[in-house]
């Protein structure tokens, strides 16, 4: 069998067992499964297969095939063109959570950022991405789960920001010590009921209560004492949760700005408030 052969069967499979950009994910098991790039697999594809690393594909496939995300198979994961290492101990970073560092960055070029929080940092992903494109600005990450920690740990190794990135165990804003510019979170907002058959990653990270937004509320409440005068929140939400999550920013900081950004399926995705607003703004 040859590269383009099992290119083309691996694809036919997933998407007929309704794996989502199965194209995509056939790609990196096999590119996986042979420890090559992807330009060498396109520009090899008439090679032949031997018997050892077709079983060695197959059985990636399978694994797939029963739920396992294919991050987690591979160890890898792309977030703001950066390649992030990730294993069942943390949430495998998604691509709309590209939008909070987008975000973040607008941010920074109006208002020069000295201090940055993330919490809920996970792998890393967030606050690795800021560091390297903002390196004059200190970030602090946190994390409830040690877990998680040892995996950021890693990926600021990997991307040499080990110095810069301070990563710091604790429940939310608890582990800071200081007032920051911004706080950027990307915290669990799944409904408690939507996430009975999660198998593969931690519910740790998932489980956002009853509607979804008890972390996200938690952390509203918190942050006024943690926020420089003038800094800023950006969080992360799900579907339907613009409406909560703003009327309780509105009560906690009716002097604040407040801004909500679509990501590009046009659901409303990040909740930006500023403390220099003079008065409530709600993008429309």
């Amino acid at each position: 069998m040859t590269l383009k052969q099992a290119l083309s069967r691996a694809r036919g499979i997933l998407a007929g067992n309704n794996i989502e950009d199965a194209p995509l994910e056939a790609e990196l098991l096999l590119k996986y499964a042979l420890k090559i790039s992807r330009t060498q697999l396109y520009l090899d594809l008439d090679h032949e297969l031997s018997p050892q690393q077709e079983q060695t594909f197959w059985r990636l496939v399978e694994r797939r095939l029963s739920g396992e995300p294919t991050a987690y198979t591979t160890t890898h994961r792309e977030f703001y063109g950066l390649d992030f290492y990730v294993d069942p101990r943390v949430l495998i970073p998604r691509p709309e959570s590209e939008l909070l560092v987008e975000v973040a960055l607008g941010l920074a070029q109006n208002h020069p950022l000295s201090t940055i929080a993330d919490i809920g940092t996970g792998c890393g992903a967030i606050a690795i991405s800021l560091a390297l494109e903002l390196p004059k600005t200190r970030i602090y990450a946190t994390d409830i789960s040690a877990p998680a920690l040892e995996v950021a740990i890693l990926n600021c190794q990997k991307h040499g920001v080990i110095d810069r990135v301070h990563l710091l165990h604790g429940d939310m804003l608890d582990p800071l010590l200081e007032p920051v510019d911004l706080i950027i979170a990307n915290l669990p907002y799944v409904k408690e009921s939507e996430i009975a058959g999660v198998k593969f990653e931690p519910r740790l990270a998932l489980d956002g209560g009853s509607d979804g937004t008890e972390r996200v509320r938690q952390l509203c409440r918190q942050a006024g004492g943690k926020l420089s005068a003038g800094g800023s929140l950006l969080l992360e939400i799900g579907r339907g949760q613009r409406g909560a999550v703003t009327a309780l920013l509105n009560t906690l900081f009716p002097n604040g700005g407040i801004e909500v950004v679509p990501d590009l399926s046009g659901i409303d995705r990040v909740i930006s408030l500023s403390l220099t607003a003079s008065k409530h703004k709600v993008a429309r």
